[in-house]
């Protein structure tokens, strides 16, 4: 088997309806079964990762960890690593950070036509691709014409009904992109993108700005189409596959992670366990990594809706371990992109800091609505308290701090002091 810095490794894909298309499954489960692990470390990455960048991101976090593991004399070969990879997605005028592949060329480089392109990949459907076609042209030639600001929205409509449904109606924030007011909607997105990109002049007025608009709403349709489709991804891909890891070795211990969206896909896998699973607690530790979804989405209601709960509610039981959450002030992704896009087609008397609350994520401020301590990023050999199926929200201001706009400090997570974080979590080492 492959291996990442000595840790044996495997790698599985998933399509938007969590159908496995890469990777044996079969083979993984019977070779980790057959490996002798004490420990299966389970990475998914975020919805603005390509193929390469996710592998590059497994890569460079794994070799952190193998590096702590064997400076603490953990025998490599005990501790598997599983990378997850699922369709998701990166406008190419936005720097993800990794400092690996991928990176963003300027957007004064790339055309409208050309971001919409990148699209296609992601939107494999025949209908989905004649509407990417149809959103190129018009953003090209920008008529002067409601009637195609209209198409253009209707043309969204269909890249929406590319994917199943999500395994929640949580948020359902994609609706009033698609069924306001096609030039009210794009208005209003042309005033939420300066803020999204860190500053700068909202655009000119007119058509102008409306087309503008039009071009971030697409941008922020296809945010709500990945992060519906994370969670498909790991409620009816990841969890059942993890259910059959646990039943070919029933001492192996699983720990979680995820970034950004990736945070999404382990968190729902905990959902798509089988019930055989789930009364054993295979799952020995969660760690969400600058996670880009509700930083209410583990509480049992609602702070601004007490007749609802979070969509996860109570899944932090199937967790036999810590659940480790980092947030930074220094992620403008989760700080300022999610919440203008989960807020983007709501009209509100609440005010905006009020709002941002409501619609924030777990990078951006932990765990709310749940019983959680609070502790500093923190050294390699350094304690934490952690209690098992206790939330801890790890401020990383001190070190998950590089990063520029949009997406600030979102990727900023390749440090020693995470991997150790997340290895103490797991019980893999001590301090």
């Amino acid at each position: 088997m492959p291996k990442i810095a000595g840790l044996p490794h495997w790698e599985v894909g998933f399509d938007a309806a969590g159908k496995l298309t890469s990777g044996d499954g079969d083979e993984v489960v019977s070779e980790a079964a057959a490996a002798g692990l004490t420990d299966l470390l389970v990475f998914s990455h975020g919805w603005n990762n390509d193929t390469n960048v996710a592998r590059g991101l497994y890569e460079r976090f794994f070799t952190l960890v193998a590096e702590i593991l064997t400076d603490r004399g953990v025998d490599l070969d005990k501790v598997g690593t599983l990378g997850v990879l699922w369709p998701s997605m990166r406008w190419p005028d936005e720097d993800i950070g990794t400092g690996r592949g991928g990176a963003a060329s300027a957007a004064g480089q790339i055309s409208d036509a050309e971001l919409v392109d990148a699209l296609r990949d992601t939107f494999p459907g025949a209908a989905q691709q004649q509407a990417l076609g149809e959103l190129a042209r018009l953003l090209k030639e920008r008529p002067e014409d409601p009637g195609a600001l209209g198409a253009f929205q209707t043309h969204m409509r269909t890249l929406s009904e590319a994917d199943p449904p999500s395994p929640t109606g949580e948020d359902g924030g994609e609706n009033a992109l698609l069924d306001d007011d096609a030039e009210a909607v794009f208005d209003r997105m042309a005033a939420a993108a300066p803020a999204r990109r860190g500053g700068g002049a909202a655009g000119l007025g007119g058509f102008s700005r409306l087309w503008n608009g039009a071009k971030e709403a697409l941008r922020q349709l296809t945010y709500w189409q990945m992060k519906a489709r994370a969670g498909v991804v790991g409620q009816t891909g990841l969890g059942p596959l993890l259910g059959r890891l646990h039943a070919a070795g029933p001492d192996l211990r699983i720990h979680l992670l995820g970034h950004s969206f990736g945070g999404r896909v382990v968190a729902f896998s905990l959902a798509g366990l089988p019930d055989s699973a789930v009364r054993d607690t295979p799952i020995a530790s969660l760690s969400l990594i600058q996670a880009a979804f509700s930083h209410f989405a583990f509480a049992d209601e609602l702070p601004h809706d007490r007749k609802r709960s979070g969509a996860l509610a109570g899944m932090q039981q199937r967790v036999g371990g810590p659940i480790l959450v980092t947030h930074t002030l220094r992620d403008s992704a989760v700080g300022t992109a999610y919440p203008l896009a989960s807020l983007a087609g709501r009209q509100d008397a609440a005010g905006a800091d009020d709002l941002m609350f409501r619609w924030g994520a777990l990078g951006h401020d932990g765990a709310q609505g749940v019983p959680a301590d609070a502790a500093p990023l923190r050294a390699v050999g350094s304690a934490y308290e952690l209690g098992p199926g206790r939330f801890c929200n790890l401020d990383g201001n001190k070190v998950i701090v590089n990063g520029g706009p949009p997406a600030g400090a979102h990727s900023d997570i390749f440090h020693p002091e995470l991997a150790w974080a997340v290895l103490i979590a797991g019980g893999l080492v001590q301090p």
